[in-house]
């Protein structure tokens, strides 16, 4: 029987497939983009409630309910009441080089689209990245590429780039001025104050104290450490998938591509791929390839460990 010509189509099963495997394993980038990722849900639970108790201080709940019975009474121009999940806190318990008292505030936004640095118009990307990192299962099972920004990182906007991000944003329900709707909506109003004048949160600071601030920090600390964490995951994979593509490109027979994926532990059958519908160099034989693809998994080994595993891959080619 003649062996199956490689073409387009049988790369691209081939390259989803080892794919998929990659992006499910149980690597050290990935426990650590899921730790992340919990760690946050923890930190964000507990900064919250701290936030309840300043805001709070601030707004006594007494004075909201009687603004709100006036408002009821007298009408719109009582009506200064409203419900936020941003604010900026602030403290003056640090010093300037004059040895006189300054004020440190920041603004600390709850929402998912909720910025990571302390800008009430911070970078979008970085608001995206993580929205996307954070429902990252529900975008995938949805057809959505939720590690688009990751995958695209450093790069120039473009037209691929923007598509994804759009798709991802109308599934999550994201919308402009807070309108938001479907899941970014039900996250928000897990986080709602009542404050007490403007809705817009610059013009007002809350007073907070230094340890609280700093709290406040950490768990927005928390939040970037997800988008960190997800980035590493990401570059990891896309470091393999790039060896993957090179490879694929190069083999003439769909056999090869099977032998590579079988090298990786990966069993494919060869009936089935075809049912579902360069250059030869010696480092991308099916095995050499996938040591090097293996090779790339859990970055953080000693040094002992990648010397042996490059004096290895380097016999494997005599």
């Amino acid at each position: 029987m003649s062996k199956i010509r490689m073409n387009t189509e049988y790369r691209n099963k081939l390259y989803n497939r080892i794919k998929d495997v990659f992006e499910k394993e149980d690597t050290q980038e990935r426990q650590g983009f899921l730790e992340a990722r919990e760690n946050f849900e923890n930190q964000q639970t507990t900064a919250f409630e701290l936030a309840r108790q300043v805001v709070e201080r601030s707004y006594p709940m007494e004075d909201v309910n009687t603004l709100r019975t006036f408002k009821k009474k007298y009408g719109d121009p009582c009506d200064v009441v409203a419900k936020d999940k941003c604010f900026y806190f602030s403290h003056s318990e640090d010093v300037d080089e004059d040895g006189d008292t300054k004020e440190t505030q920041s603004h600390f936004d709850f929402g998912l689209f909720g910025n990571l640095n302390g800008s009430e118009y911070g970078d979008s990307d970085e608001r995206d990245h993580f929205a996307h990192a954070y429902y990252r299962e529900e975008l995938k099972a949805n057809g959505c590429n939720p590690d688009i920004i990751a995958q695209q990182s450093g790069k120039d906007s473009n037209p691929h780039k923007t598509k994804h991000i759009d798709a991802n944003n109308k599934f999550l329900g994201k919308g402009r001025y807070d309108e938001h709707t479907g899941m970014t909506a039900k996250f928000d109003k897990q986080f709602l104050l009542d404050v007490i004048g403007t809705s817009h949160c610059r013009s007002r600071a809350i007073a907070c104290t230094k340890d609280e601030y700093q709290q406040f920090e950490q768990w927005r600390m928390a939040k970037a450490n997800v988008v960190s964490k997800h980035q590493t995951w990401i570059d990891s994979i896309s470091k393999q998938t790039e060896q993957l593509k090179i490879g694929l490109k190069a083999y003439r027979y769909l056999s090869e591509g099977i032998e590579l994926a079988k090298e990786l532990g990966i069993e494919l059958d060869e009936a089935e791929l075809v049912r579902s519908n360069s250059t030869g160099l010696t480092i991308y034989n099916p095995t050499n390839l996938a040591n090097l693809i293996k090779g790339m998994k859990n970055k953080t080994q000693t040094r002992e460990q990648k010397i042996a595993l490059r004096k290895a891959y380097e016999a494997s080619l005599n």
